[in-house]
C-alpha cells in the first residue's frame, strides 16, 4: 500500500492506511482478541483468504495488527490488535459503529441490527 508523501493533513495518511472495504472489519473483528486466520475467514462473511492476508499484512505493516507465530505442527498463527495504534484505531471505529447503528433507527431499520445481533459497545 501506497502512502502519499504530499498531503494537507495526517488525516490523510491515517485514511491510506485504512482505505479499502475489509481492513475496518478485520480491525474491528479483532477487537474481540486474538484469532486465527482461518477464524477471521469464517466470521468475515465475503473475504477470500487471499484478500484477508493482504489486508492483514498491510495492517502488520502500519502497525496496527500483530501476528505471533507458534511452534510445532500443525502450524498455528494468531492476528491481534497492538496496544497504541491497533487500541487507539478501535477507539475510532466504536465512534463509527454508534454513527451507524444510531443512522439505522433513524431510519427505521432496527430490524437489521436485531437480525445481525449488533449490539452496541
Amino acid at each position: 500500500m501506497k502512502i502519499r508523501e504530499e498531503f494537507t493533513c495526517p488525516l490523510e495518511l491515517v485514511h491510506d492506511m485504512m482505505k479499502g472495504k475489509w481492513k475496518p472489519i478485520i480491525l474491528w473483528r479483532l477487537r474481540l482478541g486474538p484469532t486465527s486466520l482461518s477464524k477471521l475467514e469464517r466470521d468475515i462473511e465475503g473475504i477470500s483468504q487471499k484478500m484477508l492476508l493482504e489486508q492483514l499484512n498491510e495492517l502488520i505493516d502500519f502497525g496496527f495488527v500483530g501476528k505471533k507465530n507458534f511452534e510445532g505442527y500443525p502450524l498455528h498463527v494468531e492476528y491481534f490488535l497492538t496496544d497504541g495504534p491497533g487500541r487507539e484505531l478501535l477507539e475510532a471505529l466504536k465512534i463509527m459503529q454508534h454513527i451507524g447503528i444510531e443512522y439505522l433507527k433513524e431510519q427505521g431499520k432496527e430490524s437489521l441490527l436485531i437480525e445481525k445481533e449488533v449490539v452496541p459497545e
